[in-house]
């Protein structure tokens, strides 16, 4: 691995970091701004607002990263990370909170950009693997920074903010001192892109091989999402675990799903082709889930966890298919409707997700894995499409 990418890679596990210092006590902190021991549609709406601003900023920070560059969009980014954590340190409301949160989403956007820089430092038939071990140093962040920020937090609830703020300080100065420019030859066309993201938006649809892909990517973070929403819940109702047969349940989660990005993705993918790849992805997913939701053993759960985790390389093998579809002039536009299209599903996801679970959990708390198998059936025909080279005019 070059330079480059390591360096791009250690950013990324810091940024992640940052990010989960502040989850463990971000309920806590805004009881306490908010003068209340009932959060309801607050927190909700707290944790929504995020994706919302990711849906929203992503492809403007890709566009902006294809005509000025992905290193100074990253540092500004960074930048605006170390200003929004200090601000929502000191926050005295939850108005002032739900502005910081705001800003942290717009910042965050930046994995558009971090993933067009991938794109352009890789050779094409490589980034499956690097696109997995993106995942994967997402995966290592989260299972730090909670860790640390829910030590920090039984301090000072405000301090896993000042801590994340000097994460992305380090951070801002690893990119400054050691991130070069990879985006170097910037055509014409770069010069015409809108900023407008819905504008964007309508640009990936304008090529109809292409946007079934596209529209496939959010239908896997989709899937995805159910897992992160009703994993808790499931375990708690279906097999009686307690908070630490839980939290056991989730680190292993989180150290398969890094080991499978990091070390399984890219030797499947060379060697078999990125869409066998994605198959083996889909099918291992599809398989987990319906074992899942047929599981009358919490340990069962345990054992499908590999298998679970192998699921996740089908995401990074469809990135790259979709990478090797546009130009090097159009990464960054690409990679900020993908990151649009995710949040868009973040943003849906838990809400109708949590709503089908608390319908069916009298009767087969199941229902919702069934459900997410039966999505992934439904995408196989867009999946197995294969796009032809798209130019932007």
């Amino acid at each position: 691995m070059n330079r480059a990418l390591l360096t791009i890679l250690s950013t990324v596990v810091l940024s992640a970091v940052g990010i989960g210092l502040t989850m463990p006590i971000i309920p806590q902190l805004m009881r306490d701004v908010g003068h209340t021991a009932e959060l309801g549609w607050r927190f909700g709406a707290f944790t929504g607002l995020y994706a919302l601003m990711q849906f929203i900023f992503s492809p403007v920070l890709g566009v902006l990263s294809d005509r000025i560059g992905r290193r100074p969009v990253l540092l500004l980014s960074l930048a605006g990370a170390v200003v929004d954590y200090l601000f929502m340190a000191m926050a005295p409301s939850l108005t002032l909170l739900f502005v910081g949160r705001a800003i942290a989403g717009i910042s965050g956007a930046s994995i558009a950009v971090t993933s067009a820089y991938i794109a352009d430092v890789t050779p094409e038939d490589q980034r499956s693997r690097r696109y997995g071990q993106l995942g994967a140093c997402f995966g290592i962040g989260f299972i730090i920074g909670p860790v640390i920020g829910g030590l920090l937090g039984a301090w000072w609830v405000r301090a896993p903010f000042l801590a994340a703020a000097a994460m992305n300080a380090v951070n801002l100065i690893l990119t400054l001192l050691l991130v070069r420019e990879s985006h170097t030859e910037r055509s014409a066309s770069a010069s015409d892109m809108s900023f407008n993201p819905l504008a964007n938006l309508r640009w990936a649809a304008g090529f109809k091989s292409l946007l079934p892909l596209i529209f496939a990517s959010g239908m896997l973070v989709l899937i995805g999402e159910i897992g992160g929403t009703v994993w808790v819940l499931y375990s708690e109702d279906k097999f009686a675990w307690d908070t630490l047969t839980i939290g056991i349940s989730l680190a292993g989660f989180g150290a398969f799903h890094a080991l499978a990005q990091a070390f399984v993705v890219g030797p499947i993918s060379e060697r078999w082709g990125e869409r066998r790849a994605l198959m083996v992805g889909v099918t291992a997913d599809t398989c987990a889930y319906v074992l899942i939701a047929l599981a009358n053993q919490g340990w069962m759960l345990f054992a499908l966890m590999p298998l679970f985790c192998i699921g996740g390389i089908g995401a990074p093998a469809l990135q790259a298919i979709m990478s090797g579809s546009v130009g090097p002039d159009q990464q960054g536009k690409l990679q900020g409707v993908l990151a649009s299209a995710a949040s868009l599903a973040t943003v849906i996801g838990p809400v109708a997700i949590s709503t089908i679970y608390f319908m069916s959990r009298g009767s087969f708390p199941g229902l919702v894995w069934l459900i997410g198998a039966g999505l992934y059936v439904l995408c196989l025909p867009l999946l197995l499409r294969k796009p032809a080279a798209a130019s932007l005019s």
